[in-house]
């Protein structure tokens, strides 16, 4: 077993249940009632998501935000919070921002767990997050068909720029890379839509061939229709940096849009997940952030 991968492919035995959606999904979709629940956890560990000298209250912001964003990829309306939270120096201002982030975003925080960790050990904090359905089917990101079109919702760089000027530490803005904002009302306007939706979480060329495997179609994209926040010279690393939390999605290309988006492509019929100006890419090697 060699990574992210392969231990995925070894929890699908287990996760059977037809909420997991095959764990093909970012999130679980529960029907209970007469209600749709959409859940998604996601973790930031110190050093790999987050620099070491980083403010802990940009962190607990991210931390909500990248959880909301996958709600926001399905549609739907955010419920509650349950965090797991790994004791350390300057709590007091991962509780700032944990108080910005549920009162800009109007999600409560029900619940959750605290831990100590070894001296010098990296910290680690964990989300929870529950929202409800606004529309069903709740989008998933195995819809896609030959002769959709390809959308983002936005530019897709600024995260790649805004890290790289929180690491340089020269004081200039880093906003985009620190306190991302999840497309929430977008997603929900867009819902009863689209075929496919996913948030861009690990870069868009790693994020759209996942979506052309789980489709079974292949994803072609023009990598000059694709808008950048970064120099030209850095188009090709913005559309595989990540972390701008962008929502790429598919749409029939009759489809009537209820908010302004960039059309990156066309999904066409066949085998390899991704094309890029062309070129096939049959495996998701090098096409973003892989754990």
């Amino acid at each position: 077993m060699s990574g992210e991968f392969d231990f995925i492919a070894g929890l699908r035995a287990i996760a059977t249940d037809p909420a997991a959606r095959g764990l093909d999904d970012d999130t679980a979709v529960l029907e209970i009632g007469n209600e749709t629940l959409v859940l998604t956890q996601d973790t930031m560990v110190e050093g790999v998501h987050a620099l070491s000298s980083q403010d802990p209250a940009d962190i607990a912001w991210k931390l909500v935000a990248v959880n909301l964003s996958d709600l926001a990829a399905k549609g739907a309306a955010p419920v509650g919070l349950l965090l797991s939270h790994a004791l350390g120096k300057d709590d007091e201002r991962f509780l700032a921002g944990l108080r910005e982030a549920t009162e800009r975003f109007d999600t409560p925080l029900l619940g959750g767990d605290t831990v100590s960790m070894p001296q010098g050990a990296p910290r680690s904090w964990t989300l929870t997050a529950i929202g409800r359905a606004t529309h069903t089917p709740v989008p998933s990101r195995s819809g896609a068909q030959a002769g959709d079109a390809i959308y983002v919702t936005g530019p897709l760089g600024a995260a790649m720029m805004g890290f790289e000027k929180l690491r340089e530490g020269t004081g200039a803005d880093s906003t985009s890379y620190r306190r991302p904002l999840p497309q929430l009302s977008v997603g929900r306007a867009l819902a009863p839509i689209v075929t496919a939706m996913m948030d861009i979480s690990d870069g868009l060329l790693l994020d759209a061939w996942r979506m052309g495997a789980a489709s079974g179609a292949t994803l072609a994209i023009d990598s000059t229709a694709v808008p950048i926040a970064a120099p030209e010279n850095r188009r090709s690393d913005a559309m595989r940096w990540g972390d701008d939390y962008e929502l790429l999605f598919t749409a029939p290309n009759e489809a009537k849009l209820p908010c302004a988006v960039h059309r990156i492509g066309t999904v066409e019929a066949g085998e390899v997940p991704l094309k890029l100006d062309g070129e096939e890419y049959a495996g998701p090697g090098g096409l973003g952030y892989q754990h």
